[in-house]
């Protein structure tokens, strides 16, 4: 009688240690799967917040309801709109009034944001007379900020993207790349903004010239506007990534808009058709938590029936 309460009371103590492992693991596997899609939608939200589309409706270019001007409203230190034809390089361009820390972490609307906005350097003039102006801009994934300057060091996609624009003044620019660069964070030769003597200003496309990476034979002279767009490298820490454009009062053809459009719009089209069109739109994140529920169920159902059969 005594044994048999004894094995009864070890019975009971095994299922509730086993009950208690079950639910420790349970509630630590919920956990790291919210932890985990917590962190998937954190960075869906970055990169959806440093996407061009989010200001496309203001851009000076397009007729929107939504004009430039009303954006320059909503944040006075707004006054450019750059754009890289073939890139996702299509933003507007601040400036603060004293500093270049002000907008690594605010966007163009002037809220708090990781991935911070297109800036002049804060030294340069607004209307872009100066011989060299520095633009800066965050290194981020998915071509989104200047995520896509990293590509201009590829010998053959530098030769193909050779134009852009750049909006100011009220007035349309174009842009011309010139070279790409690859220096270091602390570089005071390339990153002294605003050079005003000639002597100067001609060694410093020498220095250019004997230094970039990648380089067009365009016959660069002190008399033109140089437009530096200067982001961080992967590798290594102190790396900066530097595209070098000059501005000209001619307008060169987007090709890439054409080729993108038409690609859109046949992609939009099979999309449309296709019986898997919500599927695709499903974030990744979404996923993750929707198998992470069917382990979960999968792994009580086993559980119950384990203990039902075990009763038997």
């Amino acid at each position: 009688m005594v044994r048999t309460k004894g094995k009864a009371v070890v019975r009971g103590l095994i299922r509730a240690v086993d009950s208690t492992v079950n639910l420790a693991v349970l509630v630590t596997f919920l956990f790291l799967l919210a932890y985990g899609c917590y962190g998937m939608w954190d960075s869906h939200q970055i990169y959806q917040e440093a996407s061009a589309e989010k200001y496309e409706i203001y851009k000076p270019s397009v007729d929107n309801s939504l004009s430039f001007e009303e954006f320059c409203d909503i944040n006075p230190e707004v006054f450019g709109w750059l754009n890289v034809y073939g890139t996702g390089i299509d933003y507007p361009i601040v400036q603060s009034e004293d500093s270049n820390e002000k907008y690594l972490n605010t966007d163009a609307s002037g809220n708090y944001s990781l991935s911070g906005s297109l800036f002049l350097d804060y030294r340069n003039q607004k209307d872009l007379m100066d011989f060299n102006s520095i633009i800066y801009g965050h290194h981020m994934e998915k071509g989104t900020m200047f995520g896509d300057i990293g590509k201009f060091f590829d010998e053959e996609y530098f030769n193909s993207h050779k134009h852009g624009t750049l909006f100011y003044d009220g007035q349309e620019h174009g842009l011309e790349f010139w070279a790409a660069l690859r220096v270091n964070a602390y570089d005071t030769v390339i990153y002294q903004p605003a050079i005003t003597d000639k002597q100067n200003q001609s060694a410093y496309i020498n220095w250019i010239q004997k230094n970039a990476i990648n380089i067009r034979n365009i016959n660069i002279t002190p008399d033109d506007k140089l437009v530096l767009l200067s982001t961080c490298a992967s590798q290594p820490t102190d790396g900066r990534h530097i595209l070098i454009g000059r501005i000209t009062d001619k307008i060169y053809p987007d090709t890439f808009k054409e080729i993108n459009t038409g690609a859109k719009k046949i992609k939009d089209t099979i999309d449309s058709r296709s019986l898997w069109t919500g599927i695709r739109r499903v974030p990744v994140w979404g996923w993750i938590c929707m198998a992470g529920l069917f382990i979960v169920i999968a792994i009580i159902i086993t559980r119950k029936r384990m203990k039902h059969r075990k009763n038997k």
